[in-house]
């Protein structure tokens, strides 16, 4: 029982930590921190601002192809902030597995 316990405990650490590991490993930045942070802040509220004037503008408007245009740019626009964001996300199920084994192992 104590094997099955310790297996469990472990695989779930390794599945929680491998997301935050390939993500960096996919990532390679050469310049300095305090550079990357300012033109990515700048860069992020740049995005924003688009993307609010795209939520403002009067669709109706719009024929087909301009509409499906500013759906596409807002796509990209929202691919590019998540790509932006540095976070470590956890799944439901994650969370509510490690619970449980707090609760059996405490």
């Amino acid at each position: 029982m104590k094997k099955l316990m310790v297996c469990m405990f472990s695989a779930v650490l390794l599945l929680t930590f491998f997301p935050t590991q390939s993500k960096a490993a996919t990532m390679a930045e050469t310049s300095t921190l305090p550079a990357a942070k300012t033109s990515s802040a700048e860069k992020s509220a740049a995005l924003v601002t688009r993307l609010n004037e795209i939520k403002a503008i009067d669709k109706s408007s719009l024929n087909g192809t301009e509409r499906k245009q500013l759906r596409k740019e807002s796509r990209s626009i929202k691919r590019e902030l998540k790509q932006i964001s540095n976070g470590v996300y956890l799944s439901t199920g994650a969370v509510i597995l490690l619970v449980v084994l707090l609760i059996i192992l405490l």
